[in-house]
């Protein structure tokens, strides 16, 4: 049997993803651990909170807009960069919160 056009895709997509990678910035002292970081389309990046009080971070970047809610030390949530461009990041409880994100091909 001879493999379908979409057969085909998905599976390219999925090999796509399957070598995807994690990255990590964490949230202590009210600031992110990295101001500026690089990563590929399909990467997922996870925001640690280190502090003792709550973070809320998000963007409104049109390359990838987000709002991971409200939440508290030792918890952690991430997102998935699924296009290329810079993503702006910021923490809506501490406004002097921010990093940038470029996402590449």
């Amino acid at each position: 049997m001879r493999p379908t056009l979409a057969s085909v895709l998905l599976l390219a997509a999925a090999a796509a993803y399957a070598q995807a990678g994690e990255h990590v910035v964490s949230q202590k002292g009210k600031a992110f651990s990295t101001q500026k970081m690089a990563v590929k389309v399909g990467d997922s990046v996870k925001f640690v909170n280190d502090d003792p009080f709550a973070h809320n971070v998000f963007s409104l970047s049109d390359t990838k807009s987000f709002d991971l809610g409200s939440y508290g030390q030792g918890l952690a949530k991430s997102v998935v960069m699924d296009k290329p461009g810079l993503v702006d990041v910021e923490c809506a409880v501490h406004p002097d919160m921010k990093m940038v994100i470029e996402v590449r091909k």
